[in-house]
């Protein structure tokens, strides 16, 4: 099957979205197990010491137990921040179990922003993704405008297997270093 063009990125975003919808809640605690000791054992490999995370919307990969480990290690957790709108992220530090508050996006963000450098190290959530690891997202562009910024962070995408799909790549796509999924992924 050839790749999906561009100008059907819309609807397959829809497609998507509803695909991860479906998944049943105990599998995706299954699956969202698996992601979190995949996470682990790669942050270790490559001995993070900071990393941007995200706050899961729309049935993401919750990974908040493995934030929490994360933190226990002393790896410093960075949440994504919309500070204007057509920009870059920006990263505020944060702590699991610290209060939050919604966004004017209704993403979730600690009370109290502490602004800090983007982080050498990024998780970022795909909707969908491709086996040249290009990520598919909800279409704003933050992050392909975060990562067009250097230096660049190494990237690790984090998506459930069954949202593998074959898409054509925009010009301002950028593929991310690593997947992490619940199978074999890499």
């Amino acid at each position: 099957m050839p790749p999906i063009a561009l100008e059907e990125k819309t609807s397959l975003r829809k497609a998507l979205l509803a695909r991860r919808r479906t998944l049943p809640e105990s599998v995706r605690a299954q699956w969202d197990g698996a992601i979190a000791e995949r996470l682990l054992a790669w942050c270790e490999q490559h001995q993070v010491t900071t990393l941007g995370v995200y706050w899961p919307l729309h049935g993401e990969p919750d990974l908040h137990d493995a934030y929490a480990q994360l933190a226990g290690r002393g790896v410093a957790l960075l949440l994504p921040v919309v500070l204007e709108k057509q920009a870059p992220l920006g990263f505020t530090a944060w702590t699991p179990g610290e209060a939050m508050i919604k966004d004017k996006m209704g993403v979730a963000v600690p009370e109290q922003l502490r602004l800090q450098p983007a982080p050498g190290h990024l998780l970022l959530p795909c909707l969908g993704f491709n086996r040249q690891r290009y990520r598919l997202g909800y279409g704003g562009g933050y992050y392909d405008r975060t990562l067009a910024q250097l230096p660049r962070p190494r990237t690790v995408g984090v998506a459930y297997d069954c949202l593998a799909v074959d898409f054509a790549c925009g010009p301002y796509d950028i593929a991310l270093d690593h997947m992490v999924t619940e199978g074999d992924l890499a």
